[in-house]
């Protein structure tokens, strides 16, 4: 695209000069005006043939025949590079990459994906289910053609930049500075742990999930500044297991997390984020499911440590978080009271 664009301006800059050249050389060696001298160098570009001005001195009809050589050399330079500007798409391409960019520098608070193979796609599907604003980075033209489809790239929140993850180039055009998770699925894991400490180094607060091919890449990685480290192979055989030992809990944790058109959600609470009157309430003051119809089942301290089936009487710290199950409705509406602060106002 920006090899097409430098090709038109050095033909409009050759065309321009030669231009010049015109005109001073028929005031130089023909003595003409400049209104002559402009007319006898368009009507000599453009070839139209009409007659020139004032019959030509042979310098003249030199100067004339240089001219017109060098003027349809540039001039079909530069027709042919706008041609293939519009026919071969490039001018479509720069502005879809125009609008994307501009797209790209206004999201927050967004997720990014290094990599599209089957694991950087799932993730992109998971995460568009539920409305997260996703860049996908991956500079494997063919990857991009298989692995995309119509509902994701119709999908108002997907963006994707074709670029190297590990570069840091990459990673700005994604607007890194602004999202708050980043999750690199490459195969390799040394590019992985390459696009982590380039990440975290840029952005120390977001959350980073690593995907590890190697067991002996998991502390590498996690040193580097990953939150998390994802094996496949580990997962799936993990998952495999728990299928034959406790199917049922399996299939239910699986509707509640990952199936569709299932009235029912588990959620993630932050304390920071509610209003100033819940901090150092008590589980049992809230009465959460008296109010909402929704349960408390997990909290997260913040000193890392998880509770399951929180006792009621816990104070709730700022820096704690709530994990709550309930209908999708009971939780938006617990969701609104803590934010509003009108909890403890709302009537059953």
């Amino acid at each position: 695209m920006f090899k097409e664009f430098r090709n038109i301006y050095i033909a409009s800059i050759a065309l321009f000069v030669i231009f010049l050249s015109g005109i001073f050389g028929y005031k130089i060696l023909e003595g003409y005006d400049f209104v002559e001298a402009v007319y006898m160098t368009v009507i000599t570009i453009s070839t139209v043939g009409f007659k020139e001005i004032h019959p030509l001195s042979k310098e003249g009809m030199i100067f004339t025949g240089v001219l017109i050589i060098f003027s349809l050399g540039f001039f079909g330079y530069f027709i042919t590079s706008v041609t293939r500007l519009f026919i071969d798409g490039e001018y479509k391409k720069m502005v879809k990459s125009y609008y994307r960019n501009k797209k790209i520098k206004k999201l927050k608070n967004h997720v990014i994906i290094c990599g599209f193979g089957r694991n950087g796609r799932q993730a992109t599907i998971e995460l568009l289910k539920i409305n997260e604003k996703v860049v996908v980075i991956d500079n494997n033209k063919d990857i991009l053609t298989k692995n995309i489809n119509e509902e994701i790239v119709k999908n108002k929140n997907f963006t994707f930049v074709r670029g190297d993850a590990s570069h840091e180039e990459s990673l700005f055009e994604a607007n890194l500075n602004n999202a708050k998770a980043l999750i690199t699925t490459l195969p390799n894991d040394a590019e992985n742990l390459l696009i982590i400490l380039t990440s975290r180094d840029i952005n120390t607060r977001m959350t980073i999930i690593s995907r590890a091919s190697d067991e002996h890449s998991y502390s590498k990685l996690k040193r580097a500044g990953a939150d998390n480290v994802i094996m496949p192979d580990i997962v799936g055989g993990s998952r495999m297991a728990k299928l034959v030992s406790k199917p049922d809990t399996m299939e239910f944790l699986e509707m509640i997390m990952l199936k569709e058109g299932v009235d029912v959600n588990l959620e993630e609470i932050r304390c920071d984020d509610l209003a100033s009157c819940f901090v150092d309430s008590t589980i049992s003051d809230l009465d959460i499911r008296k109010k909402t119809g929704a349960n408390i089942i997990g909290l997260k301290l913040g000193n890392g440590e998880y509770l399951f089936n929180p006792s009621s009487k816990i104070k709730l710290k700022q820096e704690d978080k709530l994990f709550v199950l309930g209908a999708v409705e009971q939780v938006n509406k617990l969701k609104k009271l803590l934010e509003s602060g009108h909890y403890f106002d709302e009537t059953v």
